[in-house]
């Protein structure tokens, strides 16, 4: 088979491959006929969403915020994973079923695990009254 009838029979593919090159150059491109070339101190400072940004670019953030982005992250590819497994629920049959059971179990199990630790109790005083019940425990047992 030639190169030719390679092209021939892949034509749609060849399209397509020339579409996306098309669209990078003319992305790249279109700024410069169109962008401003003025400069100055005002056009140079950075902005978001046209606000002048205050302060330094290192903020603190709590852990809580980092919780709540590992949780979503779990949970949110537990959805993923449920919801491929039921499109294909009649071709997996009983052994999907067992397996998405043992995977909703795994993350249930972390689920109440995490929970135990407090990692969900989100407000300071419920965290310190945990805490106080926790040690007043401990006295008891002693």
């Amino acid at each position: 088979m030639s190169s030719l009838d390679a092209i021939a029979h892949n034509w749609s593919f060849a399209v397509y491959i020339f579409g996306i090159i098309f669209v990078c150059v003319f992305m790249l491109a279109i700024p410069v006929f169109m962008g401003g070339r003025s400069k100055g101190r005002a056009k140079e400072e950075p902005f978001e969403s046209g606000i002048v940004a205050v302060g330094g670019a290192r903020l603190r953030l709590s852990a809580k915020f980092y919780l709540i982005a590992m949780f979503f992250v779990i949970f949110d590819i537990e959805a993923l994973f449920l919801y491929a497994w039921s499109v294909s629920v009649r071709e997996s049959g009983w052994p999907g079923f067992i397996e998405v059971l043992i995977f909703v179990l795994v993350l249930l199990v972390g689920l109440i695990y995490i929970w135990r630790l407090g990692a969900l109790d989100w407000s300071s005083e419920s965290r310190r009254r945990r805490i106080r019940d926790e040690a007043n425990q401990r006295s008891n047992l002693s």
